[in-house]
């Protein structure tokens, strides 16, 4: 029985794929959807034992590197940091294992393990996708609590009666959760499936099951849910910090109408 390792991780947000394809000489242009596999023939420069290695780089910030060691990980990603810099700040927190078996007597998919009799192309692809976005969502998901965390920090003083923040902490926050919505939807491609789950019955059943088990569109909704929570609160702040500026200015003219009459006042009494 033959297996094939899965190592997973979510590095950054996004990956230029025609930047690295053009630097290994892989004549195509990517669109967003689609993911650049390197395989043995493209290693060859990077590690010593590329043999059955290969590494699946998706847009959105995501690889998928089967068959090889920290290590060899470490090496393809110094590696690549030199053709594409959004690589340049990577991060291997987010990351996950699989293992994929091949030619035993039982089969079935459990959280950590894939069992296979005889392994299709579309099994490889499919699971490949599934933990990309699923690792993927693990970063989106941090991130998205270390906003409420801030978040909450800003509702406190409220309830102290503080109104300090800025427009500037405002904006930047509502640009966050934007790009919380925009990184689920466009750059993981939740709400797509993949091409040959249209084509072949037991790819759309596959695909169907990781999903489910990998909980994508349930953690999808909950990020969604949470985003719009946060944009309804951030509206709240803005609400507030107009209506504080708005106060501000009414004062401002009382106190200029108040001096002029003073000043009019002041010359009908002695300047006469």
């Amino acid at each position: 029985m033959d297996s094939l390792e899965f190592k997973v991780f979510s590095l950054c947000n996004e990956i230029s794929l025609n930047k690295i394809a053009s630097h290994f000489g892989i004549n195509k242009k990517y669109r967003w959807e689609e993911s650049l596999t390197l395989k043995e023939q493209h290693l060859k420069g990077v590690m010593p034992v590329p043999e059955n290695k290969s590494a699946v780089i998706f847009p959105f910030g995501t690889i998928v590197f089967i068959n090889m060691i920290h290590n060899e990980i470490v090496d393809l990603v110094d590696y690549l940091k030199r053709i594409d810099r959004n690589l340049s700040a990577a991060s291997y927190d987010f990351f996950d294992d699989y293992v994929l078996e091949v030619g035993g007597k039982a089969s079935g998919i459990n959280y950590d393990r894939m069992a296979v009799s005889t392994l299709q192309d579309y099994q490889l692809e499919l699971l490949t996708i599934v933990l990309a976005k699923s690792v993927s969502l693990d970063r989106v998901e941090t991130d998205i609590s270390n906003l409420l965390d801030e978040v909450e920090t800003i509702v406190n003083q409220l309830g102290k009666g503080k109104l300090g923040f800025k427009d500037e902490k405002l904006a930047n926050i509502s640009s966050r959760i934007l790009g919380f919505k925009f990184d689920t939807i466009s750059y993981i491609m939740l709400l797509d499936k993949p091409d040959i789950t249209w084509e072949n019955e037991e790819a759309e059943k596959l695909h169907k099951q990781l999903s489910h088990l990998f909980e994508l569109n349930d953690r999808y909704e909950k990020i969604q849910a949470k985003s719009e929570t946060l944009m309804d609160i951030t509206q709240v702040f803005t609400s507030l910090g107009h209506q504080k500026r708005g106060n501000r200015l009414e004062w401002m003219i009382i106190i200029l109408i108040t001096f002029e009459i003073f000043l009019t006042l002041f010359e009908f009494a002695f300047l006469k």
